[in-house]
């Protein structure tokens, strides 16, 4: 059988949404601990995801194996590829740091999520998301969560010198509904929402969706539950050596729409990027060295 060029990781993302609620639970617990989760037996598996054996039967089977022997081989062929380059096995990020410690893991890790995201986005797609955030006939919202917001504000930031009509909505506030009175059909809504997804972001994403705005999802491999109505949705992988999910994947193509949204109208751009120098000057604000 020849070698089948995607993960089991990535099979599982991109069956995803043909999952029932407990397949979904079962890719959780491989996606969680993965690859060593799928190395024991099918019922430890079951055991540790809380479903039963004949769920992760049919799970396998979806994935596109025979059964779950077949599953396992394809798993520790994986495995094998990653570890028979003895070289790359030595190298670590940290020259100082002993290739087990947590700089080089947590490297792996954050460039290992890069490889497999980026590998799930079409250029197509990205290209026409960043049309709609560049296009200043469309107002643009953009929304994060508790942990996301940061990412939110970092685009915003960026988005308000970039073009006009930019609004940042704090979706912790009990506010945030006055932000949807004018929104018009075809504006745009930027939503970051990553595990543990939020009641409120969701319900602000139904509402936008009820005003015919178009939504632009940034999520998680999980996706939120906002991708149900969105236009376009981009999923990072997140799981790091860490309490905390990484946030290093989807900030990487946040820098690279904003570096892609600045071109899309560049004079009127321009524009704007000197005005606002202009005032720099005039505040005051930074230090000047020359």
């Amino acid at each position: 059988m020849p070698a089948d060029p995607l993960t089991i990781s990535d099979r599982i993302q991109n069956a995803f949404d043909t999952l029932t609620r407990a397949e979904r639970q079962l890719a959780h617990a491989i996606l969680e601990n993965y690859p060593a989760s799928g190395l024991g037996p099918l019922a430890s598996l079951a055991k540790d995801a809380n479903v039963s054996a004949p769920t992760v039967a049919r799970m396998v089977q979806k994935l596109g194996f025979k059964g779950y022997p077949e599953f396992q081989t394809d798993l520790r062929e994986e495995l094998k590829a990653k570890v028979k380059n003895p070289i790359a096995k030595h190298d670590t990020w940290a020259e100082g740091a002993p290739s087990g410690h947590v700089l080089n893991r947590f490297t792996d890790a954050v460039i290992d999520n890069i490889r497999h995201t980026l590998g799930q986005i079409a250029p197509e797609t990205f290209d026409e998301a960043c049309a709609l955030i560049g296009d200043p006939a469309r107002a643009l919202y953009i929304v994060g969560g508790r942990i996301t917001h940061v990412l939110a504000e970092y685009l915003f930031l960026h988005a308000q010198v970039i073009r006009p009509s930019v609004t940042h909505i704090q979706s912790t506030s009990n506010a945030w509904p006055h932000y949807l009175l004018d929104v018009q059909p075809g504006d745009v809504f930027v939503i970051f929402d990553m595990r543990r997804y939020e009641n409120n972001t969701l319900k602000l994403a139904e509402m936008a969706h009820e005003k015919g705005a178009k939504i632009i999802l940034f999520t998680d491999q999980w996706r939120s539950p906002v991708h149900s109505l969105s236009d376009m949705c981009f999923s990072s992988r997140i799981v790091v050596p860490s309490a905390w999910d990484s946030a290093a994947t989807t900030m990487l193509l946040v820098e690279t729409v904003i570096a892609a949204v600045q071109d899309v109208n560049w004079s009127e751009t321009k524009g704007r990027m000197e005005s606002l120098e202009d005032m720099f000057d005039q505040t005051k604000l930074f230090r000047k060295f020359t």
